[in-house]
């Protein structure tokens, strides 16, 4: 009975916090935080070879709009997240 009603505060806690989170983006909260922001990011396509070897191809970098949040939202990933994972490969 005492672990339900832990993960149940647990759960809403976690609720609550995307709520909060999610007002925050949509209703500019505070009024002088902008919402998103742009991150560069350097993308590079990693071509695997009949020899088992890696052929890497580098992409220009690019501006990718992110949004400042603990989460999610919108569509769009969050400024944190890709400040650390500024480098994406995508496998061929």
């Amino acid at each position: 009975m005492k672990t339900l009603r832990i993960a149940v505060i647990i759960v809403l806690v976690v609720g609550l916090a995307y709520a909060v989170d999610d007002l925050s983006i949509r209703y500019r909260i505070p009024k002088s935080r902008q919402p998103f922001a742009t991150v560069t990011v350097q993308r590079y396509d990693a071509i695997s070879e009949k020899n088992n070897k890696t052929e890497f191809v580098y992409e220009d970098p690019v501006n990718e709009t992110c949004v400042r949040s603990l989460v999610p939202h919108l569509g769009y990933i969050p400024c944190w997240y890709l400040r650390r994972h500024s480098e994406q490969r995508i496998n061929y």
